[in-house]
């Protein structure tokens, strides 16, 4: 699979979560959960490139 479709599925289902915590009114848990998925994509990406 490509990298691109592998953090795309990966930051997708983060997103996914998100909402549902937003949805229960877990604010910072959806925050700490997206900047995770951020910073995890980020270093997916430079990994892949080296």
């Amino acid at each position: 699979m490509s990298i691109y479709k592998e953090l795309y599925f990966k930051l997708f289902a983060a997103v996914a979560d998100a909402v549902e915590d937003m949805e229960q009114a877990n604010y910072g848990k959806a925050l700490q959960r997206l900047i995770t998925a951020q910073q995890e994509a980020e270093e997916g990406y430079i990994s892949a490139e080296e």
